[in-house]
């Protein structure tokens, strides 16, 4: 008997059952989708570590994953009978035997209803939806409960049974129904207002010479995005204040050995993701950027890891890309004392000192904001980050 655990790389991110691909009595093969487990930054399928048979479900649907909790135990050899049968993982039992009939209008459809885990089942029931009406987004085109849930969302889905100009019953056409990340969102929302006590300092920055050394580097063939030199300058100017890259905790300051910056990702509608460059005070410009690249790249299609999005250190809010003039962004992360944030970049008028007089120049500049936690580092120690941050972005030499 072999036991699927929950991995232990969470970095204290909560995670919970989103669905099982399998069903106890099933036959799997080693490295087939078992279970998606779901936390606030990315949704993971858990693979079966042998092939066999699905003999237990440990942790049903909506159930907390914690690192290393027993999830299901597989029977190698497929002989052994069927111990423990939730209600759950299996089909509906007569106690739902009215809910269930719809159902049986899609068996003519070849194996759709056995294809849905029991939380897309048991949405599907909740809205009078027919998930054979649903582009599933899935593995081989299977429903997910993000396809049930942005089905409600749209209002337009048809019922079992119903014409097909029926609307869901418990939304309406405005209503957009929580799903587990957003939930996940408010919820460290919450908590890290409650326990961090929250500054913000604000800076300018021009970024002339940034600008000019990107366009000198593209006519190079090195196309570099604003972010990492914005990367590159947040990891060399920890050394003025390292603290800025520690954490609190109850008896000390501790301060990271590496530094490892979180680069807040937009999914649209979906909210956003934090992949983390590791170890940027060791990478060279071009390296960020590619990095930069790739993460970027797997955050839109959805195939980060886990541990792609933890143990960040520091964090970069560049809310400039969506057109953001100015923010003040929450320290969402426990382990961290601070975050970045990083306005629109535009043409303005700005007064500068040449051959000892003053001229009217226009320059790009961007409004840049730490917001710290006041527990860790304080005001001294914020501005002298921002000054030597906003010095290394305007200092740069030409390549």
């Amino acid at each position: 008997m072999i036991e699927v655990r929950v991995p232990d790389e969470q970095e204290g991110t909560k995670a919970v059952v989103r669905a099982w691909l399998k069903q106890v009595g099933e036959t799997v093969a080693e490295n087939d989708p078992l279970v998606e487990l779901e936390t606030d930054k990315v949704t993971q399928e858990v693979p079966a570590p042998a092939a066999g048979v699905l003999l237990e479900i440990l942790l049903d649907t909506d159930a907390e994953a914690v690192p290393g909790a027993l999830l299901a135990r597989i029977e190698t050899d497929g002989s052994t009978a069927v111990r423990a049968e939730p209600v759950e993982a299996l089909s509906f039992s007569s106690s739902v035997q009215k809910e269930e009939q719809p159902f049986d209008k899609l068996r003519a459809n070849g194996d759709i209803e056995t294809r849905l885990s029991p939380s897309v089942r048991r949405a599907c029931l909740q809205h009078g939806i027919d998930p054979a009406r649903i582009d599933g987004t899935g593995r081989n085109g299977r429903v997910t409960r993000e396809d049930v849930d942005r089905a409600v969302a749209s209002a337009t889905v048809v019922s079992v049974g119903e014409p097909a100009t029926a609307q869901p019953r418990a939304f309406s056409a405005q209503d957009i129904p929580h799903d587990r990340m957003r939930l996940a969102i408010a919820e460290n929302m919450v908590r890290a207002v409650s326990e961090a006590p929250h500054v913000t300092a604000l800076f300018e920055a021009d970024f002339s010479a940034i600008a000019a050394h990107k366009a000198a580097m593209a006519a190079k063939g090195v196309k570099l995005s604003y972010t990492a030199y914005i990367v590159k300058a947040a990891a060399e100017a920890m050394a003025v204040a390292p603290a800025i890259n520690g954490r609190w905790e109850k008896d000390r300051i501790a301060v990271s050995p590496t530094i490892d910056i979180g680069v807040g990702t937009a999914l649209g509608e979906k909210g956003l993701v934090v992949p983390v460059v590791r170890n940027a005070g060791a990478l060279s410009l071009e390296q960020i950027g590619a990095k930069l690249h790739d993460l970027t790249r797997r955050a839109r299609e959805g195939k980060l890891e886990r541990s792609d999005v933890s143990g960040g250190s520091f964090t970069i809010s560049n809310h400039g890309v969506s057109g953001s003039l100015l923010a003040s962004p929450i320290i969402l992360h426990q382990g961290q004392a601070a975050i970045l944030g990083v306005g629109k970049l535009e043409k303005r008028v700005v007064v500068r000192e040449i051959g000892g007089q003053d001229a009217i120049l226009v320059r790009p500049m961007a409004y840049v904001t730490l917001t710290i936690d006041h527990r860790v580092v304080d005001g001294h120690q914020t501005n002298a980050w921002l000054s030597r941050f906003v010095e290394i972005l305007e200092s740069r030499q030409q390549p």
